[in-house]
């Protein structure tokens, strides 16, 4: 039962968000070869300001052996 958490900076809309969630649902249906009811998507949004302590050190940082795919950017230039 896959569950993404993705985290967002904010700003987004709505609209935008819902259109995410479906996309992401749908690879995943695709990618695991699981049934479209097994997944779960949910969309925090964070400021940029807070982006480096909310989401960079503990979920990209501290757990890089888990990322498949790595940011582009350096903890303190992610704007």
């Amino acid at each position: 039962m896959p569950h993404v958490a993705v985290k967002l900076r904010e700003g987004y809309s709505r609209v935008q968000k819902a259109r995410l969630a479906d996309a992401l649902a749908a690879t995943i249906v695709t990618s695991l070869d699981c049934p479209n009811f097994d997944v779960s998507v949910a969309i925090e949004d964070v400021s940029a300001a807070d982006w480096a302590e909310r989401v960079y050190e503990p979920d990209i940082a501290s757990k890089s052996s888990t990322i498949y795919k790595h940011p582009g950017y350096a903890k303190d230039n992610h704007v």
